[in-house]
């Protein structure tokens, strides 16, 4: 092989992976759920189940109030429901906020010692007395119909967890980080399209339900127990779905670089959980759930990792190629874009185009970040909130 044929190769192999992952792969779910599928159960139980809330925080004053009424005004027996709320050695008002809430039956567990997300969740497992654990975020807004379509999924004895709907939302007048709002949409439609042709590979951080046996295991504390949960489900025998009916707000990040460090944070503790369970990437021994985690997840981080090999080849091809410049140039008017929308302004509106360039650049790049951390072993359990808008 030559010089420029293997340039041509890395050139394109990311733009393959991506073709695949994005276009690819929902086409042919899309077009097996014609053809057949599986349907979630969705009729009301004899007796509700009783259902654990467990609620990491860290220092969210802000925002904890909203949520715990939010949680209580939920339409479903309340002496069914089990409110825990995780306090991360929170040193703002968060302990004392809670504590308010004790009348009304919410519990606090505290962590004196700061050590992240899983740690507090591994922490609320003997806590937690429901038959289906929920989890969820200080910042995610729960609408008041939404619980009892996720407990109903666990009507089908095949379903160990249910994941909700999420639906991004915000300022529109004044965010930079609209775009985001386009790719959960394509990601919701996705897992319900996985749904319909047997069961998704990863549950949303912000509202999934579990049995607890499942859940009552500890867990490590740098992996994400979200994105395991639907891998730990198949272990056991279970499938995990996604509930369109069991919508939650998620207010968008209105900084697009406090979006970028988030995903960062987000990619790298996927990639070392997709590593502590690897044995799930087997397609003989795992078929279409290893297919579907391979299209789902894998493929689209392996576009990540590969972008920059791709740029240099490229840039490698425009010393002989004219088209090749042409590309070159491109690539290097959407990093200077991508750069201009990760240093703008936060009161300043910024142009669509702008936004939607700097989004994907700024995943990109987040994503190339999460590869390196993630490859060298840089394990950071301690988690800082993304601060959201209330």
């Amino acid at each position: 092989m030559t010089v420029r044929e293997l340039a041509l190769c890395l050139a394109l192999l990311p733009v393959a992976i991506g073709l695949w992952a994005y276009v690819g792969y929902p086409l042919v779910l899309w077009l097996l759920t014609r053809v057949g599928g599986r349907q979630v159960v969705k009729t009301d139980p004899a007796e509700w189940p009783t259902v654990s809330f467990s609620l990491p925080a860290h220092n969210e004053e802000r925002n904890i109030r909203a949520t715990l009424d939010g949680l209580l005004a939920i339409e479903y027996p309340r002496d069914r429901v089990q409110i825990v709320v995780g306090s991360d050695a929170s040193t703002d008002r968060t302990d004392e906020i809670v504590r308010e809430y004790a009348g009304r039956g919410v519990e606090l567990v505290r962590l004196d010692l700061r050590a992240g997300k899983t740690a507090v969740e591994n922490g609320l497992v003997p806590y937690l007395k429901g038959d289906l654990v929920v989890s969820t975020d200080a910042t995610i807004r729960i609408l008041p119909g939404s619980l009892k379509p996720l407990v109903r999924a666990f009507q089908d004895p095949s379903v160990g967890v249910a994941s909700g709907r999420d639906v991004s939302v915000g300022d529109e007048s004044r965010e930079a980080n609209r775009a985001e709002s386009g790719y959960v949409g394509f990601e919701m439609w996705l897992r319900s399209l996985e749904t319909r042709k047997g069961g998704i590979v990863g549950a949303s951080g912000c509202y999934y339900a579990i049995r607890r046996e499942l859940h009552a295991s500890m867990f490590p504390t740098h992996l994400s127990r979200d994105f395991a949960s639907a891998m730990i489900a198949h272990e056991h025998g279970f499938r995990a779905v996604s509930v369109d009916e069991a919508v939650c707000l998620v207010p968008r990040a209105t900084s697009l670089r406090s979006e970028y460090r988030r995903k960062i944070r987000t990619m790298a503790r996927g990639l070392e959980t997709l590593w502590f369970k690897r044995h799930l990437l087997n397609p003989f021994r795992h078929g279409d759930f290893a297919l579907m985690l391979l299209s789902h997840k894998l493929c689209r981080w392996l576009v990540h990792l590969l972008l920059p090999v791709s740029v240099v080849a490229v840039g490698i091809l425009s010393a002989r190629h004219e088209s090749a410049r042409f590309f070159t140039g491109l690539v290097a008017l959407g990093i200077g874009v991508g750069v201009a929308a990760l240093r703008w302004p936060p009161d300043r509106s910024m142009p669509r185009v702008v936004q939607v360039v700097g989004y994907l650049f700024a995943a990109n790049l987040a994503g190339f970040q999460a590869w390196i951390q993630a490859l060298t072993g840089d394990q950071n359990p301690i988690w800082e909130p993304t601060r959201r808008p209330g």
